[in-house]
């Protein structure tokens, strides 16, 4: 950003804070980092930010009160997720002599907020650009959004699509006032889909808001406002400006992460922070809020793509950082105008006996199936441990595998999967499906839907099954080299026409490979498969 973008009441306060003398901690040099409604400046240990004099449709920082309210709000919000980043609110002063300084006797004539410095290679954003955002990672990207969706403060309001329907419409507004940057066909598509999107979900959004699931969220939740602190992933620069745009559907604070991990070509990632969410939610409204998940996506990445236009014009004295923020701008509103034409739902089911490896295809089969970012996977050994109030890596005795539990883990299969099916998401369900009227119920589920079931069964040697078991470590399976043992002698009988045999000897990625080849080549045949 250029200095032609400082209002004159700032200049001098950006002067004083990019001098290093002007600092307590004594920093040999500072570092200035401009978003479109920040100033941000690194100073040795430490960070203060300045809120830019600057007034859009949706922040007003015009008035000294109203960046003073901003900052102090700033610190009272990111506290609560990262109370060791956030110092405190810090005013800038005018001495007697006419200088200025932090926190002096003074008149504030601007006002900071002042933080811990942590490296920014330690930033999400820049670990996503430099080495991608590992299983793990995701995992615990998942865990973090989760649990501040549980700390986050409920709000009782009614008509929760309603709150879309201005909120679609502001954006849309928004964008096209910077028809000029992203085209008025584009502009004026993203406001009728948004709109279609709206009204395939106006009913799971109110009852949603009816159930508790509007909270004071993060409300900006993208890769470069997560920071890894003491080794965890950590939510900092939440909406402090508007309660408004920070008051929202939970689902809608988690897609501007799916959002921005699918933007930036990581789907898996986002698929695993998805699944990850979902199955630690273990909430039926958010199954069903899946619905939603286009809307969400595409206001995400819409406003976005407003920001990035709106960079532009502020960038208008500088040709090249103006056509960089107007190439963003246009990517956003392309990745917007796809979330909200989402293709079909499917449903993928992965079966064969311990060991042969369906849990691993279906998780690399889940980013590729139906709307993004991949489909929701249903696994039976997770289902199981969860009907016992236990954690996926903990052990069930015998108990927990007779018949009439297992009956119960597949009906709860079959009722998830309708239930994202109607939801107009994909879904991948992961278990062994040994019994025909197992796979049949679940091609029941499929016609009701109106999709056609595509089923997988992997198949591999016993000894390639019973190693595998063997080298599992804190996996939801409790399969043992006996059971593997016990399999091998079931009559599986007949698979229909809706599923593929894939040989699964070889490694994960071999195995996907046939396995989408499988799904996607000739008509399919009838297969006789005995253990």
């Amino acid at each position: 950003m250029t200095d032609r973008a400082i209002t004159d009441e700032q200049a001098e306060v950006v002067r004083f804070l990019s001098d290093p003398a002007s600092y307590p901690n004594n920093p040999s040099a500072v570092e200035r980092i401009d978003t479109h409604g920040a100033m941000v400046f690194l100073a040795g240990d430490g960070v203060w930010k300045i809120k830019r004099a600057v007034r859009f449709p949706y922040m007003d920082l015009s008035t000294l009160e109203k960046r003073r309210a901003v900052c102090a709000r700033e610190v009272e919000i990111n506290r609560t997720w990262a109370p060791e980043i956030y110092v405190g609110c810090v005013p800038i002063t005018r001495e007697q002599d006419g200088h200025l300084a932090f926190g002096g006797a003074g008149e504030a004539i601007e006002w900071a907020v002042e933080m811990r410095r942590f490296p920014e290679t330690d930033v999400l954003g820049n670990i996503a650009a430099r080495e991608g955002i590992s299983r793990e990672l995701a995992r615990s990207l998942a865990d973090m959004v989760f649990d501040s969706h549980i700390k986050a403060q409920r709000v009782s309001v009614e008509g929760g699509a309603q709150r879309f329907a201005d909120l679609a419409a502001s954006i849309s507004n928004n964008l096209a006032g910077v028809a000029k940057i992203l085209g008025s066909e584009e502009t004026s598509l993203f406001r009728r889909r948004a709109e279609a999107a709206l009204a395939r979900a106006v009913e799971i959004l109110n009852e949603r808001a009816r159930q508790g699931f509007v909270r004071r969220c993060h409300g900006d939740l993208h890769l470069d406002n997560v920071v890894m602190w003491h080794g965890q992933p950590t939510l900092f620069d939440a909406i402090e400006f508007d309660e408004e745009l920070a008051t929202i559907d939970t689902l809608y604070d988690l897609a501007f992460l799916l959002m921005d991990l699918d933007h930036r070509g990581l789907r898996s990632a986002a698929n695993i922070v998805l699944n990850r969410y979902l199955s630690r939610s273990r909430k039926s409204l958010d199954l069903s809020g899946l619905a939603a998940l286009p809307l969400f996506l595409g206001l995400r990445a819409g406003v976005r793509a407003l920001v990035g236009a709106e960079r532009a014009e502020q960038e208008a004295g500088s040709r090249e950082a103006a056509n960089r923020y107007i190439e963003r701008a246009r990517g956003y509103m392309r990745a917007a105008l796809a979330y909200l034409d989402p293709p079909p739902p499917e449903i993928i089911a992965v079966g064969g006996l311990s060991g042969a490896g369906k849990s691993t295809l279906a998780a690399n089969l889940a980013p590729k199936i139906g709307p993004c970012p991949g489909a929701v996977h249903l696994r039976s050994d997770v289902e199981r441990k969860a009907l016992f109030g236990v954690s996926e890596t903990e052990r069930l005795s015998s108990e927990g595998y007779v018949a009439s539990v297992t009956e119960r883990v597949y009906d709860t299969l079959n009722k998830k999967a309708k239930q994202v099916l109607e939801a107009g998401h994909g879904v991948i369900v992961d278990a062994v499906f040994a019994k025909e009227n197992e796979r049949k119920q679940l091609e029941a589920v499929a016609e009701s839907a109106g999709v056609t079931l595509k089923g997988v069964w992997l198949t591999a040697s016993t000894e390639t099954m019973m190693k595998r078991v063997s080298a599992r470590r804190n996996d939801a399976s409790d399969a043992t080299v006996e059971i593997v043992r016990q399999q091998a002698e079931y009559d599986i009988g007949t698979l229909s026409p809706s599923w593929r045999i894939v040989d699964a000897n070889d490694d994960a990625q071999v195995t996907a490979e046939r396995a989408v080849c499988a799904l996607s080549d000739q008509p399919p045949q009838r297969n006789e498969v005995n253990g």
